[in-house]
C-alpha cells in the first residue's frame, strides 16, 4: 500500500498496530467486568466474588459461623475473603493483559494503564 515512501510504510504498520491494541484494550476493560473470581477464607466459610475489575459482585457465609460471641471472627473471615477475591481479581487482570500484550508482539512484563 505505501510501498516506495521508506519509513512511512513502518509508521502506518505501528499505526495499525497502535489502533489494533486501543481496540484489544477496550474489549479487554468490558471483558474483565464480566469475568468473576472467588476468595475464601475459613476453609471455605466465607466466600467472596469479584469481578476482575475489583467489585465486588457478592458475599457468601455460612450460617454455622454465625454466632453472638464471634463477632469480631466473623468480620475477620469477611475481610480476607474479600482481601483475597481483590488480589485474585488483580492476578487475573494481570493475566489477561500479559496475553493481550504477549498476542501484540511487545514484552510480556509491559505495564499498560487500566
Amino acid at each position: 500500500m505505501l510501498k516506495g515512501l521508506g519509513g512511512l510504510g513502518d509508521m502506518a504498520k505501528m499505526m495499525k498496530s497502535a489502533q489494533e491494541l486501543q481496540t484489544k484494550m477496550t474489549q479487554l476493560q468490558d471483558d474483565l467486568k464480566e469475568m468473576t473470581v472467588t476468595g475464601e477464607s475459613g476453609a471455605g466459610l466465607v466466600k467472596a466474588v469479584a469481578s476482575a475489575k475489583g467489585e465486588l459482585k457478592s458475599l457468601d457465609i455460612d450460617p454455622s459461623i454465625f454466632n453472638g460471641d464471634d463477632k469480631e471472627v466473623v468480620e475477620d473471615l469477611i475481610l480476607a475473603a474479600i482481601k483475597d477475591a481483590q488480589a485474585k481479581a488483580a492476578e487475573r487482570a494481570q493475566d489477561e493483559m500479559a496475553k493481550l500484550t504477549e498476542e501484540m508482539g511487545l514484552p510480556k512484563d509491559m505495564k499498560l494503564p487500566f
